[in-house]
């Protein structure tokens, strides 16, 4: 089903440039924490260590799941494959967010740690609205 297609002409326009800039939005994030597999491995091993339980991130293997994660977030802000890639990048936004729940225990001295909720809810709504996101999207879909 093609939601876009149900939606009044005068909110297409203001919801596809909505969902453009949340797309454009997430994927910074998720491409600097990308790129930190790459520039710094050893501090995404102290992340996977502390946060998710994976001690035996090597080097290399920090590399590969960069470069897994790369082709991800390229495919998302490009719009390829949405219902795919958008649920990817919202699972393991979700899995970071609720991973770091003893971080919320101290509200204070982690508040960075709630600006993962927000980009959470951005997450979800492209997750949502998937197929009402048409701009700047290979291949072209729908754009008016």
């Amino acid at each position: 089903m093609n939601s876009s297609s149900s939606i009044p002409d005068t909110l297409q326009k203001p919801l596809s440039r909505s969902l453009l800039m949340l797309r454009l939005g997430v994927f910074v994030v998720m491409l600097m924490w990308t790129l930190d597999k790459f520039i710094n491995p050893a501090h995404a091993g102290k992340i996977f260590d502390r946060f998710y339980g994976i001690y035996w991130l090597s080097q290399h293997f920090s590399y590969i799941v960069g470069a897994i994660e790369l082709l991800l977030v390229l495919a998302f802000v490009t719009g390829l494959w949405r219902r795919w890639t958008y649920g990817a990048v919202l699972l393991i936004h979700a899995v970071s967010t609720f991973f770091s729940y003893k971080q919320y225990m101290a509200p204070f001295d982690n508040l960075l740690f709630f600006a993962a909720w927000p980009m959470l809810a951005a997450c979800l709504a492209l997750y949502w609205l998937r197929d009402s996101d048409t701009l700047l999207t290979f291949p072209p879909r729908g754009n008016k």
